[in-house]
């Protein structure tokens, strides 16, 4: 009988488990919906192709600008994040080294942003004279999203089980083989995750983004021109809004920017699920 009421109990505790993190996931989701239909129906219309698409009256070089930022800061971070986490997980071991490496990660990650918007401005956009320009800012920022990388990236690689990197080295891979075509295929979730959450991170910012980017709404013809990105042209937009007309054309580029980050994460998922089914054909 007593064994009974222990199942009995620990049941019940296990569905009231269940439920609450049901809700809890019910209550993120109804929550993250709210905010994206609230923001889409308060810009009464003003979002449209020529909204979009228009260089003069519209939000088009704030796009460009955007996605400039966007694509340099990922290229220049996850080359170094990616070779940052396998060197600490791969090769480090348990050694002072790492101890040091991984407190200088750490640092790096509860830095404020404003602080890297101030390094950014005296570091690429004085003392290298890149000026306030997209190169600088996205210099800026990738320093700024290593540590995001870095650590989901490593999380990842820690994932995967010793006997797939033993069962590869004992059919005769180098251990650097073995990393690239056993290791990292493996730990390609985590490592999209790792990049989403740096896209998130890079188009959500304006301290450093204003600090080295710039204010400037033309059209940029490379990196190294001055541009505004979105953030920046919302703060800019709400800051100035007087009648509710301005703020209907706020939430309209709010709305512009969630559907940049979606079409971004996507695109990045569907490039690594592409890539991760040639590797697999290849082997």
């Amino acid at each position: 009988m007593t064994m009974n009421r222990q199942l009995k109990k620990r049941k019940i505790l296990d569905n009231l488990v269940y439920i609450i993190m049901g809700a809890a996931m019910v209550l993120v989701i109804a929550a993250l919906f709210f905010i994206i239909i609230y923001i889409f129906r308060s810009q009464a219309g003003y979002l449209n192709f020529s909204f979009i698409l228009s260089a003069e009256k519209g939000i088009l070089p704030m796009i460009v600008t955007t996605v400039y930022v966007v694509l340099v800061s990922i290229a220049i971070a996850l080359p170094v994040g990616l070779a940052s986490a396998i060197f600490l997980n791969e090769y480090a071991g348990n050694s002072s080294l790492t101890r040091i490496l991984r407190l200088a990660i750490e640092t790096l990650a509860g830095i404020p942003s404003i602080i890297y918007g101030l390094f950014g401005l005296l570091v690429f956009c004085r003392i290298l004279n890149f000026g306030q320009s997209i190169i600088a800012g996205a210099l800026t920022l990738s320093i700024m999203i290593l540590p995001v990388i870095i650590r989901t990236t490593e999380e990842s690689l820690k994932a995967i089980p010793d006997s797939f990197r033993e069962g590869s080295l004992a059919l005769g891979a180098t251990k650097l083989q073995t990393i690239i075509f056993v290791v990292l295929p493996s730990a390609l979730p985590g490592i999209v995750t790792s990049v989403i959450l740096a896209i998130g991170r890079v188009v959500g910012e304006s301290a450093p983004v204003l600090l080295t980017v710039g204010l400037a709404r033309n059209m940029p013809r490379s990196i190294f021109e001055s541009g505004r990105t979105l953030t920046i042209h919302l703060y800019e937009l709400t800051k100035e809004a007087i009648n509710p007309e301005d703020f209907a054309i706020s939430f309209a580029t709010a709305s512009v920017l969630i559907i940049l980050v979606v079409i971004i994460n996507t695109a990045t998922k569907i490039i690594t699920e592409n890539f991760r089914k040639q590797l697999g054909e290849t082997l």
